[in-house]
């Protein structure tokens, strides 16, 4: 049970981890190519400026899912059920071999 718990608490970091790490990196390109872009062209700011804000919050979700599906890792793991299930059966099965 306790190699679940730790292999969990791993999963969520890691999850954790490169959903910031991602959304990061993809927000700094989205900021670099939106620049890029109003300096090439000045006049295409009100076109730009709300599609990068759409971009910005989609891409922004992804650390936000990411810590959704940690959190339920940790809190409602599912697997735990799993390994509750099997261990009754293994006690069972280890008394029946022990008479």
């Amino acid at each position: 049970m306790e190699s679940i718990i730790s292999f969990s608490a791993l999963a969520a970091g890691i999850m954790i981890g490169l959903g910031a790490l991602g959304a990061g990196v993809g927000i700094g390109i989205l900021g670099s190519k939106f620049l890029e872009g109003l300096a090439r062209q000045p006049e295409l700011a009100g076109v730009l400026t709300p599609r990068m804000f759409l971009m910005l919050g989609l891409t922004d979700a992804v650390p936000i899912i990411a810590i959704a599906f940690a959190a339920f890792l940790m809190f409602a793991n599912p697997f735990l059920g799993q390994y509750e299930g099997t261990e009754g059966n293994a006690t069972e099965v280890s008394v029946q071999h022990e008479e």
